[in-house]
């Protein structure tokens, strides 16, 4: 297993199956500095540069995930600050959010403020069964900085989403997965496990999930009418690739889901 280091975020490569993982590393609680949410940009810009990484697997470690930002560094920060901030947490939230590869939060422990909104510009998220997870900044006189107030009500609706941030309360495990917010949950010791499974065969799919994920991810933020188009181009484009032969030709000669694709 090969791996890029940084200071706080590394992406490791398991080259065999195909799967990168993203790790951030900043003991004690995984506090986000500045610092942190560049290296989750460069670590994700990497991800999305490598031949040998088809799926990302995003995780804390096997304690926590993120406890959320260094609230230490707030009372320096002036107006200029706050919004050169802004700009660093979203953009590199929305470069993770928008690789063109298959992401899996694997949440362990705490995943709270920022921590939570690294999860939520993954794909999927599995937790394990102690995990706790929230948009606290209410809490402290402000609101989520890096996507939460726009990714949270996408992702569970828009009531729940309010009751959440407005309350700035943590979410076990039980009421997550009821409410859309994770969407598996495992013993902690098993987490990560099941998320480089599950990365695993999405790596080894077609070239086709790269269209995929780009026709939902830009087609829900259009009307349905531009939205339908984009999907018109992508389904052409698909057709055109190495893979689409190969799965046709497959299910013609051995029936659905024996392809192997190349991610072609």
């Amino acid at each position: 297993m090969a791996g890029t280091e940084r200071e706080f975020v590394r992406l490791e490569v398991d080259a065999q199956r195909r799967v990168g993982t993203i790790r951030m590393d900043r003991p004690p609680m995984n506090a986000i500095s500045h610092q942190v949410w560049r290296e989750i940009e460069l670590a994700a810009l990497e991800a999305a540069d490598r031949d040998d990484v088809g799926a990302v697997v995003v995780t804390g470690g096997p304690k926590v995930f993120a406890a959320g930002a260094d609230i230490k560094d707030f009372p320096d920060w002036g107006f200029q600050d706050v919004a050169a901030s802004g700009q660093i947490l979203q953009r590199s939230l929305d470069t993770l959010a928008r690789l063109p590869l298959v992401t899996i939060a694997a949440v362990n422990g705490y995943a709270l403020g920022g921590g939570c909104e690294v999860a939520l510009a993954c794909d999927f998220r599995f937790a394990a069964d102690n995990a706790k997870m929230g948009q606290p900044e209410i809490l402290l006189g402000l609101i989520p900085g890096a996507g939460g107030s726009q990714r949270l009500p996408r992702l569970v609706g828009l009531s729940r989403a309010k009751e959440l941030v407005f309350s700035g309360r943590m979410v076990d495990m039980v009421e997550a997965e009821r409410i859309g917010l994770v969407d598996q949950v495992h013993p902690a010791d098993d987490v990560l496990d099941r998320a480089m499974e599950a990365a695993t065969r999405y790596a080894a799919g077609p070239y086709a999930l790269r269209l995929a994920k780009l026709a939902i991810e830009d087609g829900t933020e259009m009307p349905l009418d531009q939205g339908l188009r984009l999907e018109r181009q992508l389904f052409a484009e698909a057709f055109a690739t190495d893979d689409a032969a190969i799965g046709i030709a497959s299910f013609l000669e051995h029936g659905p889901g024996k392809a192997d694709f190349t991610g072609r």
